[in-house]
């Protein structure tokens, strides 16, 4: 069938919808179905009565209204989920619930998709935070870049950041654009002239202040827990420690020098911040980092005294230690690189990573205590009789940054292979020296350089035509470069030199609306606009070259194409972006660090950044374990398997795990972890640090994992308060809010979940009873801050409840049972879900057909979410605007 015959067919189908959609708009109800209201609703639905503010003799039926339209799907739905009429009233025949329900969807789809037919699913929309930082880093090849803080935060709708309705443009947020995008443009530039010659280097622990400077004792660092300490192998060196010796040999005896190192027995943190500051990174780009550390023994001190630390005192280590590794920009501006384990054996360990120019290399052995001033001398609470456990580094060797190619990617799609040369360092008029008052060699950036153009104009046009054909995600033509080339010969009018005039150029086209918004017009994607949809939806990202050639070759329509497109899309590296990206809305684990635990309830868990970490890479890992294995969609629910490491499975009292990397561990067949609403991050982003709620938790499952929206509150009631005196519990304070009828309409569906999980606290570890600050039993310990912590084992906790189907359960892993049931709803929810954030759509009511379609396609799979993936990209609704 030829192009035009096939628009031809879809202008009649558009047309007929249209005509369809003006007679339903224009009319009421059919009389079957006005008939049905009055018989069965008007009773409570009257002028008089209007349960729930609703009066059916008044609701005309004019869908073209939006605020009609939801009232009419409200009406739909609370017919066919069973809600109205009320149990309490006679049903009316199945045949006229059936009837009455098909008949008011099929007005209400055909009016909906006459409008889409017209205007299209999604609103036109700008790139998020997210995309436009990727756009950026994929476009000037800078995997490097940081800038998606730099924006505004963007709007949500239906919990997601994808959603045009929300993704405004003010003036604000163009300036914002406007500044980030020159300050991506100038990163990547070469720095000089010259290539850098490809060097390693290594820093030794004992050259670098911030490690050496600890160990003698100061006004903020009067414990030798607070101390680093001196240790060449496995002894210690007490004369180097109290500076009766040098503190390094140098490099008068290399043997020894390597031998040579400093240990902690306290993680980073004020006043002992350990970080390799000989070191920072000459500009941008990768490099290659190798640490080597290993783990010691530390003897005790006096008998009566065993718990502080003798720093003479060495011996081999016990176990391996956690060390995580984060990128500082002073100060304190700290970025995570990755981790290891320091074994009892000296080892090297190496990390791949990208470092942003300036930044400083931090070690910190997580496990390890942290010390804070408090009532009393703080005490290690990993200290025994016979000592406690310490980390020991001895090197950082440093090898980039490393350039696959010179100029740089980013620099040659800038300005080609024209000549450059260096700029003239700014003038110093005073020579600070070389380091700071902490011993940070002080940061000084390369001048950059300028570039050459004998032909000023013909280079500007020609560099431009190259840059925009990358930087559009389409075709281009003539006049789109030429409307670039003013703002060239305006900045060399005004001065400015070739290289800052290219620069506002190329910034102008980052900031165009062909670049930040997406290109999509009503009806049938064209092969550009679905590679964009398809790279923004797996990678968060525009399209790669291999895209963009199969929509250019008109082949990405194709169905075999199309799904090995996608395969290859979710199989490279970038798809963590669309894992990250995704579960950061749908879980809201961007929330993550927004509270801290309570210093006083939960000392037990205040400071611990290695939990945290951990609990927020199980999420995205138990992810990406579901969509690597297309595992069902009931893993949301309940799964056999976790993804832990050893502190994770000592926060859920589950068998040892070694190490500090996370990795599938098959769970006990008891157990009540298991699936996304048992995992740390997910109870702790749906608590505030010191009490949970089952009204949130509760509503965050209906609305994430069943996909039911809970109504807002009404404006007149106040939240409920947890008491944490201990008196009541939150179950007896809800059961008197139950008591009015407006509040227990709702209550009776949220509470029930959210009961089941208040055998969590807000760290999503295990309680049979809550905390309080009063009454109960006590409980003491030692925080990881090293002071002592108390507070009371208040009432027991009641995690039963009933649904409002009446099915009852005892405790979370009941509920879940419960939820399998329905396997189906939760995939549903799932598609629905992937469908907003791929499409930047909400669910329309006219989409509940084609996610039917999407779940019976991938039912054989048992709904694997791999599966429902394909199936959403091969949908309707992922085809058409």
């Amino acid at each position: 069938m030829s192009i035009r015959n096939l628009n031809a067919i879809r202008s009649l189908v558009w047309f007929c919808l249209l005509f369809v959609a003006s007679s339903v708009i224009a009319g009421d109800l059919p009389r079957a179905s006005r008939r049905f209201i009055d018989t069965q609703c008007v009773e409570c639905h009257d002028a008089e009565t209007t349960k729930g503010g609703l009066d059916l003799t008044a609701l005309k039926f004019e869908p073209a209204n939006s605020t009609n339209f939801s009232k009419w799907v409200l009406v739909h739905d609370r017919v066919s989920n069973g809600e109205m009429p009320p149990k309490k009233k006679p049903r009316p025949p199945a045949t006229e619930l059936e009837t009455f329900t098909k008949t008011l969807a099929s007005s209400l789809t055909t009016v909906e998709r006459a409008r889409m037919a017209k205007e299209g699913r999604a609103t036109r929309r700008r790139l998020n935070r997210y995309e436009y930082e990727n756009a950026l880093r994929d476009l000037l090849h800078a995997p490097w870049l940081q800038i998606r803080d730099t924006l505004p935060e963007d709007g949500e709708m239906d919990r997601f950041n994808k959603v045009g309705d929300t993704l405004d443009v003010s003036h604000v947020q163009m300036a914002r654009y406007l500044g980030a995008a020159d300050y991506a443009l100038r990163q990547v530039m070469s720095p000089q002239a010259e290539r850098p010659a490809q060097k390693v280097q290594r820093y030794y622990a004992r050259e670098q202040h911030s490690f050496t400077g600890p160990m003698a004792f100061s006004v903020f660092n009067t414990a030798p827990e607070r101390a680093t300490f001196p240790v060449l192998g496995f002894e210690g060196q007490p004369d180097v420690r109290t500076g009766k010796a040098p503190v390094t040999v140098g490099s008068t005896n290399a043997e020894l020098r390597e031998l040579e190192g400093v240990g902690v027995v306290a993680s980073a943190y004020e006043p002992i911040e350990p970080e390799f500051n000989q070191f920072r990174a000459p500009a941008a780009g990768r490099y290659r980092l190798r640490f080597n550390a290993y783990s010691v023994w530390v003897g005790p001190g006096e008998s009566n005294k065993w718990y502080i630390p003798n720093l003479d005192n060495i011996s081999r280590g016990r176990r391996d230690e956690p060390v995580t590794i984060t990128a500082e920009t002073p100060p304190r501006l700290l970025r995570k690189l990755g981790d290891f384990d320091a074994t009892p054996e000296p080892s090297v360990h190496e990390l791949d990573v990208w470092l942003l120019a300036g930044e400083i290399i931090r070690p910190d052995a997580g496990r390890l205590f942290r010390s804070r001033p408090g009532a009393g001398r703080w005490q290690n609470p990993l200290a025994e009789k016979d000592g406690q456990p310490g980390v020991v580094f001895r090197w950082l060797e440093v090898e980039g940054p490393i350039y696959d190619q010179w100029p740089p990617t980013g620099h040659r799609l800038l300005f080609g292979d024209l000549p450059v040369t260096n700029r003239e360092a700014a003038k110093v008029v005073q020579n600070p020296g070389r380091t700071n008052r902490a011993g940070r060699v002080r940061f000084k950036p390369a001048p950059g350089v300028d570039v050459i153009s004998g032909k000023q104009m013909a280079d500007a046009e020609r560099l431009l035509k190259e840059f925009v054909r990358h930087a559009y995600r389409r075709p281009t033509d003539e006049a789109e470069v030429k409307r670039f080339l003013p703002v060239v010969q305006s900045a060399l009018k005004q001065g400015n030199s070739f290289t800052d005039a290219m620069i506002a150029s190329y910034t102008a086209v980052l900031c165009s609306p062909e670049f930040i918004y997406l290109q999509e017009k009503p009806g049938r994607l064209d092969d550009f606009a679905l590679a964009s949809r398809l790279a923004f939806f797996l990678w968060n990202s525009p399209p790669d070259d291999e895209l963009r050639r199969c929509a250019e070759k008109k082949e990405l329509h194709k169905p075999d194409v199309l799904r090995a497109q996608t395969e290859r899309l979710l199989a490279d590296p970038k798809s963590h972006r669309f894992v990250d990206a995704f579960l950061d809305y749908w879980l809201d684990l961007r929330k993550m660090v927004a509270t801290a635990p309570d210093a006083e309830l939960y000392s037990d868990y205040y400071l611990d950044d290695l939990l945290t970490e951990s609990a927020l890479e199980e999420t995205r890992l138990f992810f990406v374990e579901l969509l690597r294995g297309d595992l069902p969609a009931r893993n949301v629910v309940a799964s056999d398997f976790a993804m832990l490491n050893e502190r994770l499975a000592a926060h859920y009292g589950l068998p040892k795990v070694d190490g500090v990397v996370l990795q599938r561990q098959s769970l006990p067949k008891d157990s009540v972890r298991g699936g996304l609403m048992t995992q740390a991050a997910v109870l702790k982003v749906t608590a505030n640090g010191t009490t949970t709620s089952p009204v949130l938790r509760g509503a965050w499952i209906m609305e994430r994992i069943l996909g039911q929206k809970p109504q807002p509150p009404p404006p007149s009631v106040p939240a409920i308060e947890p008491d944490i005196r201990g008196a009541v519990t939150i179950r007896q304070q809800l059961e008197k809010h139950r008591t009015m009828e407006t509040c227990n309409t709702c209550h009776a569906k949220i509470d029930p979940a959210g009961f089941a999980l208040e055998n969590f606290d807000v760290m999503g570890g295990w309680r049979d009873r809550y905390r309080s600050e009063a009454g109960g039993e006590l409980a003491q310990g030692i925080a990881k801050s090293g002071q002592k912590f108390a507070f009371h084992y208040a009432l027991p906790v009641d995690a039963s409840g009933e649904l409002p189907d009446g099915q009852k359960f005892r405790d979370v892993r009941e509920l879940k049972q419960l939820l399998l049931a329905n396997e189906k709803q939760l995939a549903r929810n799932l598609a629905k879900q992937l469908t907003v954030y791929a499409t930047g759509a909400p669910i329309r009511f006219a989409d509940r057909e084609p996610i039917e379609q999407i779940l019976e396609r991938s039912s054989s799979s048992h709904y694997g979410v791999r599966s429902l993936i394909h199936e959403l990209v091969h949908s309707e609704l992922f085809l058409n605007k």
